[in-house]
């Protein structure tokens, strides 16, 4: 579909009563598709979720044929008419959607709930197939729903759409943390206070769970074909500078102190607009003032929060801040803080592995070899060396070709020797593990038997668990 027109105002329309909130139904539809994307088919939280979406829709297909829900110029519109209320903006799940190309969703009477759920598989598994949606929907008996994407016919950008969540089997413990941070950048960008007691159940989950599963951390370490924008992209940040903590021999009561400052380090992005933080080119003087206040904004939300840390406040003021006191905010040539030193390496290292509007992902040791050159500039010199120790040039989870052309996921890195690491063989029919390969073995002459010629994008579907048991 194609559109030039702005959405009408509530007064154009007189309202209908039993019309739907159609803001709670693409909401309600962005979360069920995470729930079985999550959780096996037949999970209760998947049933409930999907008997409150049911609910929603049929009080108003009840009294109206079609529901026909547009996101037009940053506005939720049921049937053409602005709904009135909350801008979808201010909303990550109506974001996630937006990111797949979904602004229209029409849902015809006679829908079954069996569609709804169907549907929301479809966008958790979306990829590309060259086939038309209306026909990949069909296929799976959906006749009562379609999607859409809107076009302004004035369309400045060609930019590829990249999911702003991992997609594939994820490590439970990882999805948990993954729905803890949405929910926590959710409510500070309605403008709710942040919850002290799930910031702590968060920090206790990476540390005891997460950081311990090697599934997870091969998410996090390998390159992420997905925009990990802020929640996703703070996650992760704070598993790597955990990562980086232990390497450098902190204790765990810094440990703790530095993950929550990691995984709080952006929340005031959540006071930027999203147009701004997703634009795909280059930002103009206004635009750019506004991203650099994020640290600014950062610290203040945090500095209101009873029961943080104080450390967390200035981490998240400082972590743009290079180790000659230069870059921002402007504090004069004072220099960052040891903790927002080793947030800054997670999180230049985090932001070059996962995908952006403008950019695709950077391989693993294309990005180490970026922050060897920030090194004694912006970075501190030995943290940065710790972590390239740590996560060696082909880090767990990293899918890589050999010079034998045998395709292999990394299982096992070696400190000593970082470009050969352990592989798990991947059969390229099945996608199935097919044997070990010690990359570091060595021929009669003392010549390796093998070297890594490649990293590759991940595969989709692979069952990381199942590689590194």
């Amino acid at each position: 579909m194609m559109t030039s027109t702005a959405p009408r105002t509530p007064s154009d329309k007189s309202t209908l009563p039993g019309l739907a909130d159609p803001l709670a139904i693409l909401k309600g539809l962005a979360s069920l598709r995470r729930l079985t994307g999550t959780y096996p088919a037949g999970h209760p939280m998947i049933a409930q979720k999907l008997a409150e979406l049911g609910d929603l829709v049929n009080s108003h297909v009840r009294l109206n044929p079609v529901l026909r829900i547009d996101v037009i110029g940053g506005e939720v519109c049921l049937d053409g008419v602005t709904s009135g209320g909350e801008k979808p903006s201010n909303h990550q799940l109506v974001r996630e959607l937006s990111s797949l190309g979904v602004d229209s969703i029409h849902i015809h009477e006679g829908v079954q709930l069996d569609e709804l759920r169907t549907v929301a598989e479809f966008l958790w598994q979306q990829r590309e197939t060259g086939k038309p949606v209306a026909a990949q929907l069909a296929e799976r008996h959906v006749r009562h729903i379609s999607l859409g994407k809107l076009l302004p016919l004035d369309t400045r950008w060609r930019v590829q759409r990249w999911p702003e969540a991992p997609t594939g089997p994820l490590d439970p413990s990882y999805a948990e943390s993954i729905l803890l941070a949405q929910q926590t950048f959710e409510n500070t960008a309605a403008g709710k206070p942040l919850n002290v007691v799930t910031i702590r159940d968060l920090v206790q989950l990476l540390i005891s769970k997460v950081a311990f599963s090697s599934a997870a951390m091969a998410q996090i370490l390998a390159i992420k074909q997905y925009e990990n924008l802020t929640y996703c992209h703070s996650v992760n940040v704070a598993m790597l500078s955990l990562l980086l903590g232990r390497q450098v021999g902190l204790d765990d009561a810094t440990l703790r102190v530095l993950v929550e400052a990691a995984l709080l380090h952006d929340i005031g992005k959540t006071r930027i607009p999203l147009e701004i933080v997703k634009k795909p080119g280059a930002l103009d003087k206004r635009e750019q003032k506004l991203i650099e206040a994020h640290t600014r904004f950062g610290a203040e939300i945090l500095l209101q929060t009873e029961g943080l840390h104080p450390l967390t406040a200035i981490v998240a003021l400082e972590h743009h801040r290079s180790i000659k006191g230069t870059s921002y905010p402007d504090l004069g040539d004072a220099i960052p803080h040891p903790m927002s030193q080793i947030v800054a390496v997670a999180d230049i290292y985090e932001a070059m592995t996962g995908a952006r509007s403008y950019q695709d992902p950077t391989q693993p040791e294309r990005a180490c070899l970026v922050l060897a050159r920030l090194a004694g500039d912006k970075l501190n010199t030995g943290l940065v060396k710790s972590f390239v120790n740590a996560i060696t040039f082909f880090p767990i989870g990293s899918v890589v070709r050999t010079n034998r052309g045998e395709l292999g996921l990394v299982v096992k890195t070696r400190p000593g020797d970082p470009l050969h690491p352990i592989l798990t063989v991947i059969n390229e029919g099945t996608n199935k593990p097919n044997g070990r390969i010690d990359t570091s073995a060595r021929d009669g002459s003392g010549q390796y038997e093998r070297h890594i010629v490649e990293t590759l994008k991940p595969i989709e579907n692979l069952d990381l668990a199942e590689f590194l048991a």
